[in-house]
């Protein structure tokens, strides 16, 4: 496998975390009560696109191969989870 092939697989690798990380960080903004939040919604994105990232990789290693429905399952339950501590959803 050449590099660009290799790049290529890593950029579709994070794909998924990375769209996950860009709606929450935008949705966050857009559907957001008055309480203010302290990080804005890049860096909101940016620590919700590293969980994500933490995710698929720990499925990676669990079961040996990228895809598997669970981990996208995983992926979509730790970044919501980010995201509401994130804004501070407990105080809505």
């Amino acid at each position: 496998m050449g590099p660009l092939d290799a790049f290529n697989h890593l950029l579709n690798f994070v794909t998924p975390a990375a769209a996950m990380a860009v709606l929450l960080g935008l949705g966050g903004t857009i559907f957001r009560s008055k309480v203010p939040v302290a990080l804005g919604w890049w860096a909101r994105a940016a620590i919700i696109f590293a969980v994500g990232v933490a995710v698929l990789a720990a499925g990676l290693v669990v079961w040996g191969r990228d895809g598997k429905m669970l981990t996208y399952a995983a992926l979509v339950v730790a970044c919501a989870t980010c995201q509401w501590i994130l804004v501070r959803g407990w105080r809505r």
